[in-house]
């Protein structure tokens, strides 16, 4: 049987073609693909002004500093996510402030953030884990009462709603990834949503040293930039998926539900929330009963072919943050979410089929995880 990995882009005929059709052309970093996509990107997100990036932690990154966030300012976040939402924080000189999560959720808890403002609190970046969005209406509404630029890590959640509206077509800054692993791919790539169209110049120049260019010949650098361009190669690859989204979203709701009509209560497994509405189903990801080895859990599963994922550790864990003060036992619902989470298998092209092998092949692996 087949290795069944915990997820799988999916890339068409006319894609590749479209791919080839950019090598033969000659022009393969930035161009006329990148202006396309960021032009059809901002149709999806209502019009906005949206500047894409080589990668979402690019993007993340630059939109602190369109934020105006640096050294001297602190910003609220969540343990429970990829560690590079905290390290962008780092990287523009700031200090990461982590709050628990919600435990129903998994997302980060609104009252702790709102608990956690202090002088130098300067913004907050949300997560929306596994795709589900966090509640847009309260974290804005946190954000207007107390002055944050709100950072939206909405690397998962592209295609996911809020109140019957796009994540992407409201908000703040909005920071979408195309990483290989997400719902639409561009193998690798990012983008900002803009508040303020104004802001797109100095978007570019963020993500390209810097460098303006006047008349032929003319160059100028006013500060050090980055190398973050997306490449036409990426970008005629995110356009071919952008076109698939609503049936790629569509399909991993239908194999959401059927996780819930085949896992059993016996199994223990602590399961993500019955949200149908606003996730887009990024991924199917349980905690594991309390007692059980994810490591035996993993090596079970893959013994019978199966992929498992693990998204994400508490971040605050690590030496890094660690040797800046967190400490175990502040985050007690993060902790307890990042020691026992794991990913199942979901990615559109699966079959129905599929979701009955991950099922049956969970008590054995559970069994094996437990001695």
């Amino acid at each position: 049987m087949a290795f069944l990995p915990f997820t799988r882009p999916q890339i068409d005929e006319p894609t590749i073609a479209a791919v080839a059709d950019v090598l033969r052309s000659g022009w393969i970093t930035s161009g006329p693909q990148v202006k396309a996509f960021e032009a059809e990107l901002s149709e999806y997100c209502g019009g906005r002004a949206v500047r894409s990036f080589s990668s979402g932690t690019a993007a993340l990154e630059i939109a602190l500093r369109l934020a105006r966030v640096g050294p001297g300012t602190e910003v609220i976040t969540t343990p429970l996510s990829w560690v590079a939402t905290a390290n962008v924080v780092l990287a523009v000189g700031a200090r990461p402030v982590f709050v628990d999560i919600d435990p129903a959720t998994r997302n980060i808890d609104l009252a702790r953030a709102e608990a956690a403002i202090g002088p130098a609190t300067r913004a907050i970046i949300p997560v929306d884990l596994a795709g589900l969005p966090v509640d847009r209406t309260r974290l804005n509404d946190l954000a207007r009462r107390c002055g944050l630029r709100v950072i939206e890590d909405a690397a998962q959640s592209f295609g996911a709603s809020w109140d019957g509206r796009r994540i992407g077509s409201f908000g703040d800054f909005v920071c979408f990834s195309f990483h290989a692993n997400k719902n639409i791919t561009c193998a690798e790539g990012g983008a900002i949503v803009l508040p303020d169209a104004a802001q797109a110049a100095e978007c570019e120049l963020w993500r390209l040293q810097g460098v303006r260019r006047s008349g032929e010949d003319g160059m100028e650098v006013d500060f050090a930039g980055e190398k973050a361009n997306l490449t036409d190669l990426a970008a005629c690859i995110g356009r071919g998926q952008l076109k698939r989204l609503e049936e790629f979203t569509a399909r991993r709701r239908q194999l959401a539900r059927r996780y819930f009509e085949q896992l059993r209560p016996e199994w223990q497994l602590e399961l993500p929330p019955r949200d149908f509405q606003c996730s887009n189903w990024h991924m199917f990801q349980v905690l594991l009963p309390p007692g059980a080895d994810r490591g035996r859990f993993i090596q079970a599963m893959r013994a019978q072919d199966i992929g498992i994922g693990v998204h994400y550790p508490a971040m605050h864990l690590f030496s890094l943050y660690r040797g800046m003060g967190w400490q175990r036992g502040q985050f007690p619902h993060a902790e307890r979410a990042g020691a026992a989470i794991v990913t199942l298998p979901l990615f559109p092209a699966m079959a129905d089929e599929d979701v009955e092998r991950v099922c049956a092949a969970l008590p054995r692996a559970l069994a094996e995880a437990r001695t």
